[in-house]
């Protein structure tokens, strides 16, 4: 027998007990290692989850601004304040300790008054220049400079020792405001406790109102080139609104009107 008739015989062997196993009820072909049926499938594992997705935070706020000062409450610690001076250094003093006026914040010098405390006319301007807030006095720029010339022309000067020849001066704003604006109502509103207290020690027999700031002040109206040369009366004193010493400058024909008031207040201090 050959190679051919073994394979041959092989084969109808193996079919031969492949159909002795489909009678014997065989279904399916056997595997070489044993086929656990009742073993459960092992769980498909679900892909990992993706993290949550998070919503950028909102930004926080701006932190509320600082209240602004009470307007009322800085014109009321001013008032306390001047009422408390009882001279002139004290009321220097009380200035110099005052923080509600913005004006401070960027002013080199305190200028507080110039001239002699016992004289009959007292002088009150608007507020320090350059040269005022470099020096710590009152005018004493170009203004100034002229305002002496002015004064001298009737015998009047803040260097005189008598108090009947003597002028003494200070302004409504103890600081220079910047660039030399005008100061607001606010901030005439707080030094006016300050000015009254000022007028109240000196207690001159005459005010000089030079310009719009010390006319709002003491006056609590504006209209210098109307008011100019007309008396009034004014915390029991009689008052002279003046065009300033700087308007002068700037229109000199205005020059011939002040020269009349000037002749008016010398009048009045000799009658």
């Amino acid at each position: 027998m050959g190679i051919a008739d073994d394979i041959a015989g092989d084969w109808h062997a193996a079919l031969a007990a492949l159909a002795w196993q489909v009678e014997l009820g065989l279904t399916d072909i056997s595997a070489e290692a044993p086929l656990d049926r009742y073993d459960l499938p092992e769980p498909i594992k679900p892909p990992p989850a993706a993290p949550p997705v998070v919503a950028p935070k909102a930004p926080l706020p701006p932190p509320p601004e600082p209240a602004a000062p009470n307007p009322d409450s800085a014109i009321l610690a001013a008032r306390d304040a001047a009422n408390r001076a009882a001279t002139l250094e004290d009321l220097r003093e009380a200035l110099a300790a005052y923080e509600h006026c913005d004006l401070k914040k960027g002013a080199r010098n305190l200028v507080f008054a110039d001239g002699n405390p016992k004289a009959r006319v007292l002088i009150l301007g608007e507020a320090p220049g350059v040269e005022e807030d470099r020096e710590g006095r009152p005018f004493v720029g170009r203004a100034g400079q002229l305002l002496d010339k002015m004064f001298a022309a009737i015998g009047l000067a803040r260097t005189a020792p008598d108090p009947a020849a003597a002028v003494y001066i200070f302004n409504t704003m103890p600081w220079r405001p910047p660039q030399n604006r005008d100061p607001s109502p606010q901030e005439i509103a707080m030094m006016r406790p300050f000015v009254e207290r000022h007028i109240a020690l000196v207690d001159p027999d005459v005010i000089v109102l030079m310009g719009n700031t010390p006319l709002q002040t003491v006056m609590q109206t504006k209209g210098i080139l109307r008011l100019r040369g007309i008396w009034a009366e004014a915390l029991g004193k009689h008052v002279l609104p003046m065009t300033h010493p700087a308007y002068l400058l700037r229109n000199p024909a205005a020059k011939r009107e002040a020269w009349a008031d000037l002749l008016s207040l010398q009048e009045k201090l000799r009658g």
